[in-house]
């Protein structure tokens, strides 16, 4: 590259002209120095490279000593073997934040194979960088739920099985929860994980056992948004209860309903704000084989649930009502 110039004259003026319509269109800043590093010429360069770059001193430059002499020693090593050389360059942006660029550095070789300076092209891969950030963070993101997902299962799957009594009993209660998790899941991945609304978790957990939820699901209360996990938990509590319903309680009946509420309870010696969930319904005699048996159903209410909010759940049964009361701490939940 003999001579280099962004206005030559000719037929290679119209194509060079061009290239550098393109290449601003594109992003792409190129900058031409001599031996010395004396700037002959430059096309779009932005801060902080028309500082740094062009070695104008002022307090607007953006990049740090460490980086320019990088890029210095760069240069001079291409200007001293004519081999190119390209780097990375990072630069911390007070206005938009860290921002990241590709430079590429190439000797210009005269016809006697004399090399007179070099072409450096800077081109801005911040948006890339972001992306790969932010992908490799979903991943993580994916991962750590991925086990804490797998650790549920495993948990569901061990209690199922230590409270069935045969193998036919174990598939249709696990099947029955792993529904349940996969309808919570739903409802968790369609808001970009940030959780579940309470209300719309109920109606969905008791909806595949009750077509009419308008009228047997009555709510009253609050309406908090559950985190990921409260969302998970939570809706496995209600699946419980909504079979237990189904089969022995309220909704066994045609105009049976159950009262849903969740209200916040005022901060307890450790300042932290509680929420507490309700379930009550009228349910009918039972023997104690059939309802009051310490199954899983209750274990996941009383122990699994509570446990895995760090809160606490208390499970009644009167002569002829049911009641269900878990507390959750703030971590768990938002009010929006």
């Amino acid at each position: 590259m003999a001579n280099p110039s962004p206005s030559p004259t000719g037929q290679s003026s119209r194509v060079d002209a061009a290239l550098l319509h393109a290449s601003r269109n594109a992003g792409i800043a190129v900058l031409y120095q001599d031996r010395k590093l004396r700037t002959v010429w430059s096309h779009n360069l932005q801060p902080p490279w028309a500082e740094a770059l062009e070695e104008k001193p002022g307090d607007g430059s953006l990049l740090p000593q460490q980086q320019a002499d990088r890029l210095a020693a760069a240069k001079k090593n291409v200007i001293a073997t004519g081999h190119p050389d390209g780097l990375e360059i990072s630069v911390a942006d007070s206005t938009s934040g860290m921002r990241w660029f590709e430079v590429c550095i190439d000797a210009d070789v005269s016809d006697r194979g004399q090399i007179q300076g070099v072409v450096v092209t800077v081109i801005e891969t911040t948006e890339q960088k972001r992306r790969e950030q932010t992908l490799k963070a979903l991943l993580r993101e994916v991962s750590h739920r991925s086990k804490n997902l797998l650790a549920i299962i495993q948990s569901i799957a061990s209690q199922t099985g230590h409270y069935s009594g045969s193998i036919d009993g174990f598939l249709e209660r696990f099947r029955g929860r792993l529904q349940s998790i996969a309808s919570s899941q739903d409802l968790v991945t369609s808001s970009n994980w940030r959780g579940a609304g309470f209300r719309e978790l109920v109606v969905g957990q008791v909806g595949r056992y009750s077509i009419d939820t308008d009228n047997s699901v009555r709510f009253s209360g609050d309406d908090p948004y559950l985190n990921p996990n409260a969302a998970l938990h939570i809706g496995l509590a209600v699946h419980e209860l909504a079979v237990n319903s189904v089969s022995y309680g309220a909704l066994s009946r045609a105009d049976g309903y159950v009262e849903v509420a969740a209200a916040r309870t005022s901060a307890g010696p450790d300042g932290v704000e509680n929420m507490t969930v309700h379930w009550s319904e009228g349910i009918g005699p039972v023997t104690d084989s059939a309802m009051r048996k310490k199954r899983f159903g209750s274990v996941a209410l009383e122990r699994v649930v509570p446990t895995a909010l760090n809160g606490s759940a208390q499970l009644d049964f009167g002569t002829d009502t049911l009641e269900y009361r878990l507390v959750m701490p703030r971590a768990n939940f938002e009010l929006e």
